[in-house]
């Protein structure tokens, strides 16, 4: 509730408002699109954070990575808003933010073979038997991911919930994912990552290349 009522009194603040809003991508619209080229200027390698959180992990990438484009897509209004916010503190001009589900993001949003790098980090893992009709990860999510990776992209995963690890990997094989060997940036430097390591957790990381064409 403190995190909230922090992220109201950032939102509420004009000056930083504005320079959030001009990272987050307005959806008040009567039609929601993104069009990559206008978005960011630009024709670039494009990376895409699903779960961004409040952005620990893609606005330093960012920021090192200037000649690239950078997606990060966060469903909760005020963590939304907060990550727009620190990256328009950081001067990150790559880095744009958009508030929608991952699903609609990568099942409507986003061209056929658009995304050079997609990091997926500690999705929700659903727990309960009920739920998980819930979770991110599905034979269909997978195929449409599949679709809009460019062929020489990588996919990078981590949890630390370790039967969702090994559903997320079985379909990512299922579907034609071909695991490499690569660091996962995003398993030791999101904000989940640190929590969780810190807490002594093991953490559930691969990297992928996506199906052979």
């Amino acid at each position: 509730m403190a995190r909230l009522r922090k992220a109201a009194r950032l939102w509420r603040d004009p000056e930083k408002r504005a320079m959030g809003q001009r990272v987050l991508i307005d959806d008040g619209g009567p039609l929601f699109e993104i069009d990559l080229e206008r978005l960011f200027g630009r024709r670039a390698p494009l990376e895409v954070e699903l779960g961004a959180g409040r952005g620990d992990f893609i606005i330093p990438r960012a920021a090192a990575h200037p000649g690239r484009n950078f997606l990060a897509i966060e469903l909760a209004t005020s963590v939304a808003r907060v990550l727009a916010i620190r990256a328009a503190l950081a001067g990150v001009g790559n880095l744009r933010v958009a508030r929608m589900d991952g699903r609609t993001l990568v099942n409507l949003m986003l061209p056929r073979r658009s995304v050079s790098a997609c990091h997926i980090y500690f999705p929700d893992p659903w727990p309960a038997l009920s739920q998980h009709k819930h979770r991110l990860f599905s034979p269909g999510f997978v195929r449409r991911l599949a679709e809009v990776l460019a062929p020489e992209a990588t996919l990078y995963v981590a949890t630390d919930y370790e039967a969702y690890a090994h559903e997320i990997f079985a379909l990512l094989a299922d579907g034609g994912f071909r695991p490499v060997d690569a660091a996962v940036p995003g398993a030791t430097a999101s904000g989940f990552a640190r929590k969780y390591l810190a807490e002594g957790r093991t953490i559930f990381a691969r990297a992928f290349l996506p199906p052979q064409r």
